[in-house]
């Protein structure tokens, strides 16, 4: 696990959690295990907890218990796989999302802009799709579209064209293939912001991160028992966004549907007001705690 990033907010994850000492329980993002180790302590002799990944290499870190289940698979698969292993109602599910720090230092899986390597980005390495053909087989409307709506990219419209044209010389195959393709329209002292913001944009493209998250947040409505914790740690606006909407009225978009009868129609109510965020301390000696938010909400 020394490779894989410390927890972010532990501690609050865990009393967020409200864990009962038989009860079921599923980390949804296992990773380095850190979390679900801390939950493990946790847990008495009739306790048991469920841990998704769909990385192998998070399959390194396996804990040896027989209350614990690694699950190989997305966690958009959350009702499927925890009905299959009979767990169903569950008392608590975690979810801290993203990349690891793991995943971002292996410089093969071309998730960071401190190396160079082929274009890659997936999370699950059986996937088909790459970062490397989503460059050079989307067409430019595409690629405007994730850009501007993933990547949050000022100039998404003239990255997509800057793109489209670049590859008509030959394929985009590397990471520094495609920062000379656009360094033209980078801006001048801004460039790892920039670049930064385009390899999220084609890394939540490449995992279908947001459309996992929103599979995964209707699903642990139908998983948790009454009084079960749902705990979610998100590290950029879109992700939060989601699971802000979801939590306050049961959908993404729109104002929350009413029964018959007047009263708010949603599965959750939320336990903390607004999001939970890390200690000035943790900042410190954790980084990727900075833009850390943790929202939680308990079953109705």
């Amino acid at each position: 696990m020394s490779n894989y990033h410390t927890p972010v907010m532990l501690a609050e994850c865990i009393e967020a959690l409200n864990i009962k000492p038989n009860g079921t329980y599923v980390d949804v993002t296992f990773g380095g295990g850190g979390h679900s180790r801390e939950i493990m302590k946790h847990l008495g002799g009739g306790g048991r907890l469920l841990a998704f990944d769909q990385d192998a290499d998070a399959q390194q870190n396996m804990i040896d218990d027989d209350r614990f289940t690694f699950i190989d698979q997305n966690f958009r698969y959350l009702k499927n796989f925890t009905r299959l292993h009979d767990a169903i109602p569950v008392d608590g599910i975690l979810a801290d999302l993203g990349v690891s720090s793991y995943q971002f230092d292996q410089a093969e899986r071309g998730f960071s802009i401190r190396f160079d390597a082929e274009l890659d980005m997936r999370m699950n390495q059986a996937s088909d799709l790459s970062a490397k053909e989503v460059v050079n087989n989307y067409s430019e409307a595409d690629l405007h579209r994730i850009f501007g709506m993933y990547g949050e990219v000022q100039n998404a419209k003239s990255l997509a064209k800057t793109i489209v044209t670049a590859r008509l010389n030959g394929p985009i195959v590397t990471i520094a293939d495609l920062k000379n393709a656009i360094s033209n329209i980078t801006p001048r002292g801004k460039e790892n912001k920039y670049l930064a913001q385009v390899f999220q944009a084609l890394r939540i493209e490449v995992n279908q991160e947001l459309e996992a998250l929103k599979d995964f947040l209707i699903q642990s409505a139908d998983v948790l028992a009454t009084g079960g914790r749902l705990v979610v740690m998100s590290y950029h606006s879109l992700e939060d966004r989601l699971v802000k909407n979801f939590i306050a009225k049961g959908k993404f978009s729109g104002e929350v549907e009413k029964d018959l009868y007047g009263n708010n129609n949603r599965p959750f109510d939320a336990v903390s007001r607004g999001a939970i965020i890390a200690s000035d301390e943790e900042i410190l000696s954790n980084n990727r705690a900075r833009s850390a938010k943790l929202r939680i909400a308990v079953k109705k």
